[in-house]
């Protein structure tokens, strides 16, 4: 079963949505930034908490070689079964379903922890990054982004989502952008009990598809969907003429740039 809207399919899940559309105009770049802040060696083991569909849990493989191991963690049975499907057989990686607040792995098990704009949807922060911290051997490094303040083309969305479908949905753009100030970072990873906690926050410049394309890719990849699907064709209407026309003003060369913030902390146990 595919959704049809406005002439165009979208898979039947947001999971397939997140990897085609997602993936590489936002997921893909991002993945590229923390993988090589990461500094990876051969023979490392590095688990991926809050894995989605893989891009930087296969990225983390390739850095490794097959003298290290890659494990990716994510609450998302449909997240992880996407994952499985875009990891070719060649790449050994294993795949827990679990939550980032108590993960089935044992103490000491790894040498790095991945987890990309995933920690400010987990309800108890503190709770997973002492796992993260847990599961890593003395001495490990854990690397935690996550995206914020919200960026101007996203507060018009999630206004616009507010005024045609009320605040649940427009409660989804609050929640990605919810957790960017470096000090509460700080004190969290702090809290958990990691030492030489350094947090940055710098600017990315992404380039997104052309704005009726990029908006239902974008609700079509997360829950928004369904709440969308329910609203009916009028409200849709609505809703995508009110954003694409305030959008307009970031478009150049037939797609948009997008200006984000992306706060990285870096700490070791």
């Amino acid at each position: 079963m595919t959704q049809q809207v406005y002439g165009k399919s979208y898979g039947a899940t947001p999971a397939e949505n997140y990897q085609r559309f997602f993936v590489p105009s936002i997921g893909a770049p991002v993945a590229d930034d923390l993988i090589g802040v990461a500094g990876l060696q051969p023979g490392e083991r590095v688990l991926d908490v809050a894995c989605g569909t893989g891009v930087v849990t296969r990225l983390a493989a390739e850095r490794v070689g097959a003298g290290g191991t890659v494990a990716g963690l994510d609450v998302n049975p449909g997240m992880l079964a996407v994952a499985r499907s875009q990891t070719p057989p060649n790449i050994p990686i294993d795949w827990h379903e679990a939550s980032a607040e108590s993960m089935p792995l044992p103490d000491d098990a790894f040498d790095v922890v991945l987890c990309q704009m995933g920690l400010q949807f987990v309800p108890n922060k503190l709770a997973a990054l002492r796992e993260m911290r847990r599961v890593l051997d003395t001495g490990g490094r854990a690397f935690v982004t996550v995206p914020g303040p919200k960026p101007p083309m996203f507060a018009i969305m999630t206004d616009a989502l507010a005024r045609h479908l009320g605040p649940e949905a427009a409660s989804f753009g609050d929640l990605v952008f919810s957790m960017h100030d470096i000090d509460e970072l700080t004190e969290l990873m702090r809290n958990a009990g990691f030492r030489e906690v350094d947090v940055q926050a710098k600017p990315r410049t992404l380039r997104l598809p052309a704005p009726a394309d990029f908006l239902w890719q974008y609700i079509h990849s997360t829950p928004l969907a369904e709440a969308v699907a329910q609203a009916g064709q009028a409200k849709r209407d609505v809703l995508e003429r009110d954003i694409c026309v305030q959008w307009q003003e970031f478009m150049a060369d037939g797609s948009m740039s997008l200006q984000v913030g992306m706060t990285t902390a870096a700490a070791r146990k």
